[in-house]
């Protein structure tokens, strides 16, 4: 943009300067004529000097200031599109505050427009599918536009806007309004992305390992997680961030055996009877060494009713509570990340009997997740200081969304305790492509209804970017 405009504003230079050039021109060519007419026929006063020197005339003076005149405008209009208009391609990308990296660029601005985004194109196989028989899949996974604008030093728009598959699904996924007040305290509103895991804030395609998400991180910590709220945000000391808010809470009647991801409400018209906290603090132990943790809780019952069961039912309070706790440490061509999460939901009993859910279908009571992950680019072992990243990586994940379940006619569903095995490949020409490549391994606790104790292997492909 900012080219584009400087293009168009040089442009203006010059046809600004032939339009006042041109006339001065034509004028110096008829006056000679009108003066020799007039010389003609008039007798001169006085004999010139011929080694006096010659004075500019006042027309052309005139002109000149009026053109310099213009051209500081000009000047001063282009210093204004720079800063206001200007979307700077050279920022580099590093994460303010939790946020992505392509999301945190209108913070490091001096002020005006942020543009920004990414994009996940994948392709999706299964093999060994015995009973578990699914078409493999291509998709236009995202295609995600981020807008900021920095108004002055202190108010800031941030919003991301994300298109899935495709673009059959279209939906705001952030959108705050932040006050930037102290390094060690800001404050935030809006749509907000809940602040726990890894992935749910920082989920760029460029900055995880994996074509899908890690399983806990869906299942336990749904990402992505975004409701309404407000808190504050800060850094103390230089190396202990946290962040606050209080949010909506879930809705807990769209919680279901597999885990919680059901009952976000993203901020479209989220029923707001029942709201929670949530807060995250991560600190910089030594160089490229970082832990962390967070915890969620607020009731998920929302005061509604419920006649699923045939009856009109009250709807339990269902108290919510989530902590994770994270460490991660990159240096030396290496990375790597451990997570470990649990939530629990209290009359989660009463809830499943409420919504008529069966035997084996329960809400659980405890929910628990967690996994290791490694990866190491071993492109400098073959060049010196290499552009290109290439970086086999591998992830194990166990998770179980119905640990424990409650003795009121429920069982566990031992296909939900799962042992995940994850290995890939990802390589980046440039810092902003990525191409990923990974196997998928799902060992099920016990045997399916249908008969395959295990889940269908995955083989992804993923093409990603982010600007």
């Amino acid at each position: 943009m900012l080219k584009c405009n400087r293009g168009r504003v040089a442009a203006l230079i010059a046809v600004g300067c032939w339009m006042g050039v041109a006339p001065t021109a034509r004028a110096e060519g008829e006056a000679p004529k009108a003066e020799a007419t007039a010389e003609s026929q008039a007798t001169p006063a006085a004999a010139v000097d011929p080694a006096a020197p010659a004075a500019p005339p006042a027309s052309d003076t005139a002109r000149i200031d009026d053109l310099e005149e213009k051209v500081d405008i000009l000047a001063e209009e282009i210093g204004r599109l720079e800063s206001v208009f200007a979307v700077p391609e050279e920022l580099a990308l590093v994460s303010y505050h939790g946020l992505g990296p392509a999301a945190s660029k209108v913070y490091k601005k001096d002020g005006g427009l942020s543009i920004g985004g990414y994009g996940e194109n994948r392709i999706r196989t299964f093999h060994n599918t015995g009973d578990d028989d699914r078409d493999n899949v291509y998709d236009q996974l995202r295609a995600v536009l981020y807008v900021g604008y920095k108004f002055n030093e202190n108010w800031v728009l941030n919003s991301e806007i994300e298109y899935e598959h495709g673009g059959n699904e279209v939906a705001v996924e952030f959108l705050t309004v932040d006050y930037l007040w102290l390094d060690e305290l800001n404050f935030r509103a809006g749509n907000l992305l809940v602040p726990m895991g890894f992935v749910n804030e920082i989920h760029e395609p460029n900055f995880f390992f994996g074509a899908e998400r890690p399983e806990v991180e869906r299942t336990i910590l749904p990402s992505t997680w975004h409701e309404n709220g407000a808190g504050i945000w800060g850094t103390i000391a230089g190396r202990i961030e946290y962040r606050a808010y209080a949010i909506n809470g879930f809705d807990g009647q769209s919680f279901t055996s597999s885990g919680l991801r059901g009952g976000r409400q993203g901020g479209a018209e989220a029923i707001a009877n029942d709201f929670a906290f949530v807060g995250r603090v991560d600190v910089d132990v030594v160089t490229g060494l970082m832990i962390g943790g967070s915890v969620y809780t607020g009731q998920s019952g929302q005061e509604q009713t419920s006649d699923a069961s045939g009856t009109e039912r009250d709807v339990p309070d269902a108290q919510t509570t989530i902590y994770e706790l994270h460490a991660q440490y990159k240096g030396y061509g290496a990375s790597l990340r451990a997570l470990w999460t649990e939530a629990f939901v209290d009359e989660a009993g009463r809830l499943s009997r409420v919504l008529d859910l069966g035997a084996t279908s329960a809400i659980a009571q405890q929910m628990r997740g967690w996994y290791l992950e490694a990866a190491y680019n071993v492109m400098p072992l073959f060049f010196e200081a290499p552009r290109m990243s290439l970086e086999p990586y591998f992830r194990f994940e166990r998770y179980d969304t119905q640990r424990e379940v409650s003795d009121l006619g429920f069982d566990r569903d031992r296909t939900k305790d799962v042992d995940l095995y994850v290995a890939g490949i990802q390589f980046k020409p440039i810092p902003q492509i990525v191409f990923k490549l990974d196997f998928r391994h799902f060992d099920l606790a016990r045997t399916t209804a249908a008969g395959s104790r295990d889940r269908a292997d995955e083989v992804q492909g993923l093409v990603g970017y982010v600007f």
